[in-house]
């Protein structure tokens, strides 16, 4: 059995002062009286501890290994960043890594013994898929969204999913400043007239972005740090969201998504894929919005009419649009966009003053070595010490690592529906042995016990484990020691 290291120098001191505070993603257009979906705890739900975490010198961690458990393999697909690879190599694991997503057979094939998974956004862990890993208990998505896997499904089969919701939030805010000021003067066109050997020197409809209004849909990380630079550069801001938060800078939040509409020069949408969402901007929309105005989607392609977009165009309502997400997307790169995969793509690249760009809003450099880092550690945490902070489909529950003083000792990890009499169960097992700490939550149909035990033999783990495994409740047992 391969034990997990240490991760090293500044890995290690980052995750001694984090250990405590919550990645998960704002939430700001979850509809809260939906069980059905998954939500998170605010980020500074921790800070004050982790704040003093940090100020203490704390005895060195006590390094875990699974019981019951082989050697830890981890797939990582599509090219997943090498900061994400040098992570889990550091820890002793087994890592394959492909540069591209696999086929439904060749994915089901890969997944049977793997106990982690690292994707980004082409690979599609289905209810299908997923019923083939036997032995998978984390999936890391380096992206921001997580609609490519079966959240439900993975949670009621214990496995936990982890994403990036804050990593590559200034590159999306970054492209859309960049392509409210392409809108603006007509950049695509007179590039690619220029490239067709046609000079056109015009202003007729070109502006400046100085004194114009951006209506910012969904204030969450992009949305704000996108408020920030727009305001940098003279524009006022206006958004809506489902839920107040309070505006960075002179930005101010309106009532209704129309009020919105009715008022901005340029709209721009940052907003997940839900059933809430779908065709959000559609006909009355667009037939709500200024004459002449603009519109951004780099959210998810589902949030957008496209045929109703391409039709406001035509009428010369939209001025000029911006798309980096699309319904339906290729599975890799190359001739692939076209109207079998959508059938009003040709109708769509005829248009003027258009900007289409293949989902690249957190594709630089700087954001995929960063959600390498946020992801991967994510994975090493839930792993090596089981904690979950951060989690899209799983309670937030963590304690503090186990030091070399503390001998004896078994960390339990121990998924469960959510119903009565789980507690009383579980710590009439642990009664033979001493509960140091304990600490379970619950999220929807599912809950999470974490919990040390002191003076418990190496003869005893095994016993422990079976026992556990035995309870009518049990989702999925995991024993650290």
């Amino acid at each position: 059995m391969t034990s997990p290291k240490i991760i090293n120098s500044d890995i290690s001191q980052w995750l001694q002062n984090s250990v405590k505070l919550s990645t998960s993603p704002q939430t700001s257009f979850l509809p809260a009286a939906s069980p059905s979906h998954f939500s998170g705890s605010p980020p500074q739900s921790y800070f004050p501890l982790s704040s003093r975490r940090s100020s203490m010198k704390l005895p060195p961690p006590k390094v875990l290994k699974p019981f019951a458990t082989e050697d830890i393999k981890i797939l990582l697909l599509e090219n997943v960043n090498q900061t994400a690879v040098d992570i889990l190599n550091q820890q002793g694991y087994q890592v394959e890594f492909h540069k591209t997503s696999l086929n439904e057979d060749e994915l089901i094939e890969k997944i049977r013994d793997v106990h982690a998974i690292g994707i980004r956004s082409k690979t599609k862990l289905t209810s299908k898929v997923l019923a083939e890993a036997r032995n998978l208990v984390v999936i890391g998505c380096f992206c921001i969204g997580v609609n490519q896997v079966d959240i439900e499904y993975a949670a009621k089969h214990g496995i936990a999913v982890f994403n990036s919701p804050f990593s590559n939030s200034r590159s999306v805010a970054e492209l859309v400043i960049g392509e409210i000021i392409a809108l603006a003067r007509q950049f695509t066109d007179r590039s690619n007239e220029m490239h067709n050997g046609v000079w056109n020197k015009v202003s007729a409809g070109c502006w400046e972005i100085r004194g114009k209004t951006l209506g910012i849909v969904g204030y969450g990380h992009i949305g704000a740090q996108l408020s920030v630079l727009a305001e940098s550069m003279g524009m006022s801001v206006i958004y809506y969201d489902v839920i107040p938060i309070m505006s960075l800078g002179m930005a101010k939040q309106v009532a209704t998504l129309d009020d919105l509409l009715t008022e901005a020069d340029f709209i721009t949408l940052h907003i997940p894929a839900l059933p809430e969402t779908e065709n959000l901007i559609g006909a009355p929309q667009f037939a709500a919005m200024k004459h002449g105005s603009y519109l951004i989607n780099a959210s998810r392609g589902t949030v957008v009419d496209i045929p109703a977009l391409i039709n406001a165009m035509h009428s010369g309502k939209i001025a000029g649009a911006a798309l980096d997400v699309y319904p339906n997307e290729p599975a890799k790169n190359g001739p692939t966009f076209h109207s079998a995969l959508n059938i009003w793509a040709e109708q769509l690249r005829s248009l003027k003053n258009i900007i289409l760009t293949p989902h690249i809003g957190g594709s630089t450099e700087e954001a995929q070595s960063a959600i390498g880092i946020e992801v991967g550690q994510a994975l090493v945490r839930y792993i090596n010490e089981g904690t979950t902070i951060g989690a899209v489909n799983f309670p937030e529950v963590s304690l503090r690592s186990l030091t070399l003083e503390e001998e004896n000792h078994v960390r339990v990890l121990y998924v469960h529906s959510n119903v009565p009499g789980v507690l009383r169960t579980v710590n009439e097992i642990f009664a033979e042995h001493n509960i140091d700490k304990q600490y379970s939550d619950s999220r929807g149909d599912i809950a999470y016990l974490m919990a040390d035990i002191s003076q418990v033999d190496a003869a005893d783990i095994r016993d422990l484990y079976e026992k556990l495994e035995r309870t009518p409740f049990r989702i999925m047992t995991r024993l650290l020691y």
